[in-house]
């Protein structure tokens, strides 16, 4: 069955990184583009960042944290990582990986498959 399980949240100081990891299986991984979305309390679901399968290639970023965070993924160990360095308290929120057979990153709410989170806390 498929599975996406996040890990690597933690509590951070302001300025400070973070790698979170989303061990995926059940599918084949680079047919499906994944994403890390993030809530934040009493806050609506933004898509932080995506990569689309693999023969397409592409990343995006949401505008707050483009040059900070990076996608990156690792088709042969079913891994995909977020990469956040200067995080800022306003990063804080719990983060979801999320798969879309042959996606193109274009909604949260397009998404197939879900993991159950990792929270990610940033302060002094």
């Amino acid at each position: 069955q498929v599975q996406l399980v996040e890990s690597g949240g933690g509590l951070v100081q302001p300025g400070g990184s973070l790698r979170l990891s989303c061990t995926t299986s059940g599918f084949t991984l680079s047919h499906y583009s994944i994403g890390w979305v993030r809530q934040a309390p009493g806050k609506e679901r933004e898509g932080v960042s995506c990569s689309t399968f693999s023969s397409d290639g592409k990343t995006y970023y949401l505008d707050s944290v483009k040059g900070r965070f990076t996608i990156s993924r690792d088709n042969a160990k079913n891994m995909v990582y977020l990469q956040m360095n200067t995080l800022k308290p306003e990063d804080t929120a719990v983060y979801y990986c999320a798969a879309e057979i042959l996606g193109r990153c274009q909604g949260v709410e397009d998404y197939d498959y879900w993991g159950q989170g990792t929270q990610v806390t940033v302060s002094s």
